[in-house]
């Protein structure tokens, strides 16, 4: 595991800039994107469209939103926020049916109460499927303009808010892109930023060691985090079974042995100004990307053994493999090969795609999006 490096110089802080979108407390964003929500299954296809009609523009299609209850409610209700507020968001429009639990206009409200630009309608409401695509795009497009009027700021390293996850636990993943990772995860906090991981199946595959891996303000909610997935199924089950063949000491070289400084539930924002927080989220890409987003997370490096090629609709995914057979088979889809890149070269190229650079997942359009469930709806 590498030796923590003392902080950054300002000359070399200087030269680890990039230019992003000041959004104030929401942080500072690396795209600038108008969000369309749809607050129920039943409206993502409008919500689709919509978008479809606005080149910036991005929908969040999901399943979510109607016949849940208790926690599964209230964790899609703050994935929404969280999603809203994100720093890549300049703003939002959200989409209902009419007659969901999650009602399109209070889902709106709250987001308005958080500060965040958002419009909302509805498909009953505006009198039907057609009705509510013009309307909604008119409602996209005023967003969008007001979008255009912002310009890119320089911005420096400590101003990133990473996320970090592997979809798998392969050995070229623990063994030669995670302490790649690692070298950037200690790049970002010692230069002041924050970088968020997600993937429980590591910390509840070993207990003890997580516990311990936890900072002192961390320590009572990873605790409970370890004990409320205690005899339950992993939520990535092949994940969490992979881990318990390696120490966590090899586990946590993805983000260099640091201190867990926040356990941050799914859905909700992060408020460590500094550090590494872990996400209460799955390895599965799709959901710990959104629960990565939802965070605060304005880029995401995505380690896959697999070559998992999808990206996601709010940030920039950087995909980093250290198998040689996935990176010849996927060259177009992999933008980081870990056997031949050294952690200069990879805090390079994550540089370049804050600052607007295309990632391969981008390039390709490539997009997935899903909210982590707790139990089942009804």
């Amino acid at each position: 595991m590498s030796q923590h490096r003392p902080a950054s110089t300002s000359e070399a802080s200087e030269e680890r800039a990039f230019t992003g979108y000041d959004r104030g407390e929401r942080g500072t964003g690396t795209r600038n994107r108008v969000l369309v929500l749809p607050s129920v299954i039943c409206s993502h296809v409008v919500a689709d469209r919509i978008a479809d009609r606005v080149p910036e523009a991005v929908s969040a299609p999901h399943d979510h939103g109607c016949a849940q209850i208790g926690a599964d409610s209230e964790q899609t209700r703050r994935a929404f926020m969280g999603l809203g507020t994100s720093p890549n968001v300049a703003g939002t429009v959200v989409v209902g049916l009419g007659c969901e639990v999650l009602q399109s206009d209070e889902v709106a409200a709250e987001m308005a109460d958080l500060g965040v630009p958002v419009r909302e309608l509805s498909i009953q409401g505006a009198g039907g499927t057609d009705e509510c695509l013009e309307q909604g795009v008119d409602l996209v497009e005023e967003l969008v303009a007001d979008a255009r009027a912002s310009e890119r700021t320089r911005a420096g390293l400590g101003d990133l808010t990473l996320g970090v996850v592997a979809s798998d636990l392969q050995g070229s993943t623990v063994e030669t892109a995670d302490p790649l990772v690692g070298d950037l995860v200690s790049s970002v906090v010692e230069a002041g930023g924050r970088v968020l991981v997600a993937g429980t199946e590591r910390f509840t595959a070993h207990p003890e060691a997580a516990r311990e891996a936890a900072g002192a303000d961390a320590g009572e909610v990873m605790s409970d985090l370890l004990d409320a997935y205690r005899d339950q199924p992993a939520r990535a089950t092949r994940t969490r079974a992979d881990a318990l063949d390696f120490e966590f000491e090899e586990l946590s070289a993805q983000w260099d042995g640091r201190p867990i400084e926040e356990v941050v539930r799914y859905g909700a924002r992060a408020t460590l100004d500094r550090g590494v927080g872990l996400v209460d989220a799955p390895a599965r890409f799709e959901e710990a990307a959104t629960g990565l987003a939802a965070a605060g997370a304005s880029l995401v490096v995505h380690v896959t053994g697999e070559g998992v090629p999808s990206g996601h609709p709010l940030v920039p995914v950087v995909k980093i493999s250290g198998d040689a057979e996935t990176v010849a088979a996927l060259p177009d889809d992999i933008d980081v090969d870990a056997t031949a890149t050294d952690a200069d070269e990879l805090l390079e190229r994550v540089l370049a795609v804050a600052d607007g650079d295309s990632s391969c997942a981008e390039v390709h359009g490539l997009t997935e999006f899903a909210i982590t469930r707790v139990g089942p709806s009804m």
